[in-house]
């Protein structure tokens, strides 16, 4: 049921992209006026744990080149996977993401990021994929994660289905 509700949010994220046209670059430009005036709180390090997973039907090799980073609240933070295609075909996947414990999720704000886009992969190719992300300075004044200071950013890649094509709303 993880797999289809992880597979749904694909969909869904998409189809808002194709809606709004944002496709993920509105997120640079939105958070760029917050980052310029962001307070980090340097009394307060949160280690930022990576994972990567992949669906049972994806053939790549993906793994976190960092096992963690450690960031305050209110600082950017640059990491980086890497994915390669061991196989003599072509694959595209593409990858999903969480953010655990879930409470801290709403303070975990991706400037750049892979997920949700495809990546087409040819035989044998390998890619670093960058994750440049930031935690909004009100995580340290949430009563949830005051005693969180460990967080995990896990993605999953599957395969891509060639030739799917979202469909739009009929309001649009």
């Amino acid at each position: 049921m993880v797999a289809g509700s992880t597979y749904l949010s694909v969909l869904l994220y998409r189809l808002y992209c194709q809606t709004t046209g944002k496709g993920g670059q509105a997120v640079l430009e939105e958070a760029g006026e917050k980052i310029a005036s962001m307070k980090s709180i340097k009394n307060r390090l949160i280690t930022v744990n990576f994972n990567a997973d992949l669906n049972s039907k994806m053939r790549w090799n993906f793994k976190p080149q960092q096992p963690y980073v450690r960031v305050s609240p209110g600082e950017t933070a640059l990491a980086f996977y890497t994915a390669r295609n061991p196989t003599s075909a072509s694959v595209t996947g593409v990858a999903t993401y969480n953010v655990l414990p879930f409470e801290a999720g709403r303070y975990f704000n991706k400037i750049q990021c892979f997920c949700f886009e495809e990546q087409q992969l040819n035989p044998d190719e390998e890619v670093d994929l960058p994750v440049f992300f930031y935690l909004d300075p009100e995580y340290a004044e949430d009563p949830r994660l005051e005693n969180v200071n460990d967080i995990v950013l896990s993605y999953t890649f599957f395969e891509a289905k060639e030739g799917m094509q979202l469909p739009r709303p009929s309001f649009m």
